[in-house]
């Protein structure tokens, strides 16, 4: 059986619930998520987890079946992550537009152009040809929907990665190095969309560094590291540091410190995965790994609530394709739920929205997990003997009835 990191699962899964507050339109619940206190967040989350989930998925392919076979099933996933996009678009954009056809939307409140803008979907709806050829060749990615292009992308590297590691694991890191390097130097690149030179949000020569971490963690590339008084409190100062120059209540209020924030702007841009920003998620995931403890059991040992909502999120974490590509469809339908029956102000609609987001999510991620376990393929239990008892009696006495 495949070993599965039960601390990987929680905090991916703890992701996928901190992407979806971050994608329900116009969300004040938006406003306490760690990306408002620091300069990394949900997304380094997700792309290192990943990282270390294909160390896991694909690894072992490469040692036992080589470099051939372990193409082949990154390509396989990528296949997979390529239509989930493409679905994932159409099915949010003939959403929207549906409801902009039938008028719905216009009668209750001009939402239209709210969804449409922010998604950036015009350009699709008033020039299909042109970008549908775009969505197709990923030459066209709003900016909503592109996490997995960047993921696409990264996928692709692996292979590089794990030739080149087979020569030295120190090449590796120099070649993620590199990539990074000329990616924040402007010299690699993917375009957005065909009528502007504007490039992808994520650009994921940058974001592998984050992956590749993850990635040569769990391949046991970089040992873990100890834990002690001077990394814990090194850390910490990272994360107090950092503090002023994100939270927008500080830099936002105080000139000197929004100066100062303006001045470090490629330290931190999230296009090309500023330094800091990986610095700062490097801290917060060893203060995450350091609290979940040896093998993650400070993580499950807190009474049976606690443990329940650990499984559910590991569970969650568990199937986070599925579980990505459904928050983004659900966020905005609970957004334009919200919108059309109570409007943005009110609390309690925003509670609701969220809560109603959270327990799609788990449902999605238990729904796909019973579908992945096949049932249909299992030998169903036998009836119970009083049962079959009852069965039998009932067929006998139908048999006599049909021979009177």
């Amino acid at each position: 059986m495949k070993f599965r990191d039960p601390r990987l699962d929680f905090f991916r899964g703890l992701g996928m619930f901190i992407i979806y507050i971050a994608h329900l339109p116009w969300n004040w619940w938006s406003l306490w998520i760690p990306a408002r206190f620091g300069f990394s967040d949900a997304t380094e989350i997700f792309v290192f987890c990943s990282g270390m989930a294909s160390a896991l998925a694909f690894g072992k392919v490469f040692d036992v079946h080589g470099i051939p076979m372990g193409i082949a099933r990154v390509a396989h996933r990528m296949w997979q992550v390529y239509w989930a996009h493409i679905c994932q678009f159409l099915v949010i954009a003939c959403g929207i537009a549906a409801l902009h056809q039938s008028g719905f939307l216009n009668d209750c409140c001009d939402l239209t152009e709210d969804y449409v803008n922010s998604l950036n979907l015009w350009p699709f709806f008033n020039d299909t040809p042109q970008n549908l050829f775009g969505l197709l060749t990923l030459t066209y990615v709003p900016n909503y929907f592109d996490i997995l292009p960047m993921y696409i992308v990264i996928l692709a590297l692996i292979p590089v990665i794990m030739a080149t590691a087979r020569m030295s694991a120190w090449l590796a890191f120099a070649l993620s190095a590199g990539l990074w390097l000329a990616a924040n130097f402007g010299l690699l690149n993917l375009p957005a969309e065909p009528w502007s030179d504007r490039p992808w949000f994520f650009n994921p020569f940058a974001w592998q560094l984050v992956f590749f971490t993850g990635f040569a963690f769990m391949r046991g590339w970089i040992p873990a590291p100890p834990v002690n008084k001077v990394l814990i409190s090194l850390a910490v100062a990272v994360l107090l540091v950092s503090l002023p120059f994100a939270y927008f209540r500080i830099h936002g209020n105080v000139p000197e410190i929004q100066a100062a924030r303006d001045a470090i702007r490629p330290l931190w841009i999230k296009t090309e995965f500023g330094f800091f920003r990986y610095i700062h998620f490097l801290a917060l995931a060893y203060l995450a790994w350091v609290a979940a403890g040896d093998k993650g059991l400070r993580l499950f040992g807190h009474g049976r609530i606690w443990g329940g909502f650990v499984r559910i999120v590991q569970k969650v974490g568990q199937q986070s394709l599925a579980v990505f590509m459904a928050s983004l469809v659900i966020a905005q339908a609970a957004g334009l739920m919200r919108d059309m029956v109570w409007g943005r102000g009110d609390w309690i609609p925003q509670i609701l929205s969220n809560l109603f987001g959270f327990a799609a999510l788990i449902a999605v991620a238990y729904s796909v997990a019973w579908f992945k376990g096949q049932p249909w393929r299992k030998t169903p239990k036998p009836a119970p003997a009083h049962d079959e008892h009852a069965r039998q009696s009932h067929v006998t006495s139908r048999s006599v009835e049909a021979a009177g």
